[in-house]
């Protein structure tokens, strides 16, 4: 059954607030969060911070069966608060689903699959690495305010193996990333990154279009697509010669440079490099995502931001994330019996087990 998403509540909350509307510290994390039921709550009101609203008949009236489950009154469906959304029919606990969003939010430099699986003790990789992958994909910046005013922008080469002797746009064996950022006085303002098929003008054409705004300046190297991508797109082009000038390319275009540089930083330190092409998009968006909000005083912003998203996302499948192709293979159907869940990170009281008499 697939979930038909009709109604998309608007929040109409207050602005949010360290230590009223999302916790401000990790050990304030752990604190609120110490059990499933709190994590349940905090995704109701996040979801329905005005009360329930049915997301098949926008019906309000509400027979709450339990906490976490409603129960619309005009189309008699239940509806769990995960349900339709990044955490729909999740096996692993939601105090798991919050530290790795907390974590992955709070270094600039990401939190990597492996990593995640160490912290939490979570019994497989593949599980760790999907969570990530699903709360990436609410990470997009397409829907976001399109980039204005001055505007660096240039491509890079990810991954991949060159042929010796090939460079710059004719490096083989590479993704391209097109970049841009905004030029805010002395500094930047936001970004966007986004995997093209080539530098040709109509791939540069159609990434101005989904990302920039009509009369914004756009400032480039002296690549002649740029000049045909500029006027389908209805931008001002301001092109600067790197060749003529004999400055390095990070003298004539020192925002995106940067940004590619800080990226790169990123797949490779982090990820290890272990980001593939088909994935690529999606890491790319996990960095902008940090990067557009790297001016703010409170982490736990950015977990809110994350979950906020997360409660009004959709579904995303293992089976459409992992973007497999491969040959049908018949696997045997093994016999049937209970799995276990992964480990829950609810927080139960100990007395002090260092201070255990350790007499044999």
């Amino acid at each position: 059954m697939s979930w038909v998403v009709g109604i998309v509540p608007v929040m109409t909350m207050h602005a949010p607030f360290a230590g009223r509307d999302y916790p401000g510290s990790l050990p304030e994390l752990r604190t609120w969060f110490r059990s499933d039921g709190d994590c349940v709550d905090y995704l109701d009101w996040l979801r329905w911070p005005d009360g329930f609203v049915c997301p098949w008949c926008a019906g309000v009236g509400d027979w709450s069966a339990s906490p976490g489950m409603h129960r619309c009154s005009d189309c008699d469906r239940r509806i769990s608060v995960t349900s339709g959304t990044v955490f729909h029919r999740t096996r692993t606990p939601l105090t798991v689903w919050f530290e790795a969003a907390w974590l992955m939010m709070a270094s600039k430099q990401g939190l990597s699959a492996l990593n995640l699986q160490r912290v939490t003790d979570l019994g497989s990789y593949q599980t760790a690495w999907t969570m990530l992958h699903k709360l990436r994909t609410v990470m997009t910046s397409s829907s976001r305010s399109p980039l204005s005013g001055r505007v660096e922008m240039d491509e890079t080469y990810v991954g991949g193996r060159a042929k010796p002797g090939v460079t710059g746009r004719g490096a083989a064996g590479k993704t391209v990333v097109a970049g841009a950022i905004e030029r805010v006085g002395r500094g930047f303002g936001r970004a966007r990154l986004q995997v093209i098929p080539d530098a040709s003008s109509a791939s540069l054409a159609a990434f101005l279009c989904t990302h920039v705004t009509l009369g914004t300046t756009l400032i480039t190297d002296a690549w002649p697509a740029y000049t045909a991508a500029a006027a389908a797109a209805g931008v001002t082009h301001e092109a600067h010669n790197v060749s003529a000038s004999g400055q390095p390319a990070h003298v004539s275009l020192p925002g995106v440079h940067r940004l590619f540089s800080l990226t790169k930083r990123v797949l490779d330190g982090t990820h290890q490099g272990s980001a593939q092409p088909e994935h690529l998009q999606a890491y790319l968006d996990e960095f902008v995502f940090r990067f557009n909000r790297r001016r703010s005083n409170e982490r736990g912003m950015l977990f809110f931001r994350l979950l906020e998203a997360a409660v009004a996302g959709s579904p995303a499948p293992y089976k459409d994330i992992a973007a497999i192709h491969r040959k049908p293979v018949i696997v045997p159907i093994p016999p049937h019996a209970p799995r276990d869940l992964p480990r829950t990170l609810t927080g139960l009281p100990i007395d002090r087990p260092w201070r255990t008499d350790r007499t044999p």
